[in-house]
């Protein structure tokens, strides 16, 4: 990827605690987290190969590519929840601040604490609306006002004022928008700084997917953020970067172009790109 810029230097992640940790201090257009050589396997097949990238600190990028090009693949060894899968590796680095985040020294449950993931259906917790954004805090040993914690992730979700009367009630009874905004505030509230997005608003109506695509670019001052997209047009609104995925032929996905949002919709290097965007295919 050409975005280049200056790199972060590394912290481990080992025994980093919630209460103590304070965002990495690093200048606008840091590479924050690279790919190099990177390929995930399930098993003996490639799903994506060869993907070197950078991401810049919080800055918007966009996965985009046709269905069965590793978008949610990649997307997922970012913060190694593909180690979940039995079958699943990955060849090459994935590097966070500098480190590589597959190193036998780095603890993925505190990985996915600083590089958190939405997923594609809101997938709110059995509890109430409350107990949803603290119970992540919670469990990570966080020690200080669990009312204000709460508070200030749904206010950054832009929740509170449709929630704050009724904290007690289920997650479930909200909308689908509103459960997806909760989740999003369940990940703001450990205290990130990644969030991973895989297709956040493809099961919302065009009202809350609006909603959802202006929180993003509220978040992303705070946030660097990363996203799964089949929507060309919230790809064009929403994102900063953006890369372009396809698969080969051997079914391996691989970034065929990336580039500044509005110079790859508009003046693409590569004519399989713009065969994509236009809809020639995909």
């Amino acid at each position: 990827m050409t975005l280049d810029g200056p790199r972060s230097t590394g912290r481990v992640m080992t025994d980093l605690t919630l209460q103590a940790e304070p965002r990495t201090p690093v200048a606008p257009g840091t590479v924050v987290m690279e790919t190099e050589n990177m390929s995930s396997y399930y098993g003996k097949f490639r799903a994506v190969k060869d993907v070197s990238l950078n991401f810049l600190d919080r800055q918007i990028t966009a996965l985009i590519g046709p269905s069965g090009c590793g978008k949610s693949t990649l997307l997922r060894a970012l913060n190694r929840m593909n180690d979940l899968v039995p079958s699943a590796r990955v060849e090459g680095e994935v590097r966070f601040h500098g480190q590589n985040i597959y190193d036998e020294s780095v603890d993925p449950v505190e990985l996915r604490r600083r590089v958190g993931m939405v997923f594609q259906k809101p997938n709110p917790f059995p509890k109430t609306i409350y107990q949803n954004v603290a119970w992540g805090a919670k469990i990570n040993g966080f020690k200080g006002e669990m009312d204000e914690l709460v508070e200030h992730s749904l206010r950054q979700a832009a929740l509170w004022d449709e929630v704050k009367d009724k904290l007690d009630q289920s997650g479930y009874s909200l909308s689908g928008g509103q459960q997806q905004r909760l989740c999003i505030a369940r990940a703001i509230a450990v205290k990130p700084e990644i969030i991973l997005m895989d297709e956040p608003t493809s099961a919302l109506d065009p009202v809350a997917t609006l909603r959802i695509e202006e929180l993003i670019q509220e978040l992303k001052v705070n946030y660097t953020i990363i996203i799964v997209t089949h929507n060309m047009q919230q790809a064009a609104r929403a994102s900063d970067y953006t890369v372009f995925l396809n698969m080969d032929s051997d079914r391996a996905g691989y970034v065929v172009e990336t580039g500044t949002t509005g110079t790859l919709f508009t003046k693409p290097a590569k004519v399989e790109t713009e065969d994509y965007i236009t809809g020639r295919f995909g």
